[in-house]
């Protein structure tokens, strides 16, 4: 057996194939961890490997609070979704803080 039939991303104990002396030799991305990938997996799935690829990071957002501490956060867009055990995705959000400074918060006290 091996993983010419099948490469699956990530930890799946559904994805294995009979290996020698019976035992299941593993073709998910998480084997090479474990150590009990199948003897063909890096020919057959680390080659089809896709790493995630994102776009960049679009603008902050405004304020979350017009007066006092608040928070600003931006996002960014997957462009190439990982496959066949690739790398997976970064972070798509962040968040920072921030002092809503707006011209009314001092007349507001």
């Amino acid at each position: 057996g091996g993983c010419w039939h099948q490469c699956c991303p990530g930890r799946n104990n559904a994805c294995w194939a009979p290996g020698a002396r019976r035992a299941r030799c593993y073709c998910d991305s998480y084997c090479e961890r474990t150590g009990d990938c199948c003897e063909d997996y890096r020919t057959a799935c680390r080659r089809a490997a896709v790493g995630c690829a994102v776009g960049p990071w679009g603008p902050w957002s405004g304020c979350s609070s017009p007066c006092g501490v608040g928070s600003k956060a931006r996002s960014r867009q997957v462009t190439v979704p990982p496959r066949h055990g690739g790398e997976p995705c970064p972070d798509l959000k962040q968040r920072r803080g921030c002092l809503g400074e707006h011209p009314t918060c001092g007349t507001a006290k």
